[in-house]
């Protein structure tokens, strides 16, 4: 039986869905999937029986494709679908171990840059003593500052990249910017990973893993034009480590051959870059049972 398809409702149209994931919605329904809607906004904003009053009642399992959710609003989504009979395919639990660097990171040490952390609340970086205790965990040299879900990489300068972790001032500032930049959205709290320097000429690759086997291999949505093909030998026993059904990984080739995961995410919160047809990835994923 085809599972139905949760995706973020058009907040100008809210009876229709979200225009950036149309086609999927017309995947779904050619693949014979219920399309429900959520409105992400009252989501965000901690009402989570109103963000799914469009889900019909009893409409059963079904996976999630749209904007990013914080891990704690997932968990009241989760309860709120629950509660009209819908069971989300991955659990609270599961998206947050593959959502936050802190739950994937102990699985995929080997094969992704050093890193440490410190949860913090928005608007409240950690001072110059608890960052230079952080950063002596890491290999000396140039490092880069993100939150447990997402960098600044557009602010590379100010906000993401230090070029000493050693230099306690700079690292200090770096992440006081990106603190300030990240507003409320800062997730979860800051990360320090050490530097590698990347084949960026060659892209980036987004893998979408189901159930432990890669489904498809795109391009990263930032680099729509560049399709490096990595290899997964090593990195796929390290997905099933993981336990997550759905997940991505986005790899890329650091400057001496080898492939690195940069990022781990949910699969329900990837972005398809652009020229992707959605139902290589939405007609296996809704007939996955």
């Amino acid at each position: 039986m085809t599972d139905s398809l949760l995706l973020c409702a058009d907040p100008l149209r809210p009876a229709r869905s979200d225009p950036h994931f149309a086609a999927q919605a017309a995947a779904a329904h050619d693949a014979g999937a219920t399309v429900a809607l959520l409105d992400h906004d009252a989501l965000l904003a901690g009402r989570a029986e109103e963000a799914v009053r469009r889900v019909p009642r009893g409409v059963g399992p079904l996976w999630y494709r749209g904007w990013m959710i914080p891990a704690t609003a997932y968990a009241g989504l989760e309860a709120a679908l629950a509660a009209r009979g819908a069971l989300l395919r991955t659990g609270a639990g599961h998206y947050r171990a593959a959502h936050e660097l802190p739950g994937w990171y102990g699985v995929f040490t080997a094969v992704t840059p050093a890193s440490t952390w410190l949860p913090c609340a928005p608007f409240r970086a950690p001072g110059p003593a608890a960052l230079a205790e952080a950063a002596a965990r890491l290999p000396k040299g140039p490092g880069i500052v993100k939150d447990f879900v997402k960098s600044r990489k557009h602010d590379w300068e100010e906000a993401c990249h230090v070029p000493d972790l050693a230099d306690t001032a700079a690292l200090h500032a770096v992440v006081s910017r990106f603190v300030e930049l990240q507003e409320d959205s800062l997730a979860g709290g800051v990360v320090l990973r050490a530097f590698e320097e990347l084949r960026r000429e060659e892209g980036e690759a987004r893998v979408w893993w189901l159930d432990g086997r890669p489904l498809l291999t795109t391009a990263h949505p930032d680099t729509p034009g560049l399709t490096p093909e990595p290899g997964l030998d090593d990195v796929a026993p390290l997905v099933a480590r993981l336990g997550c059904r759905f997940v991505t990984t986005d790899l890329a080739r650091r400057a001496d051959g080898a492939w690195r995961v940069i990022e781990v995410g949910d699969g329900q919160v990837g972005d398809l870059p652009a020229g992707t047809d959605p139902s290589a990835l939405l007609g296996p994923l809704l007939n996955a049972g």
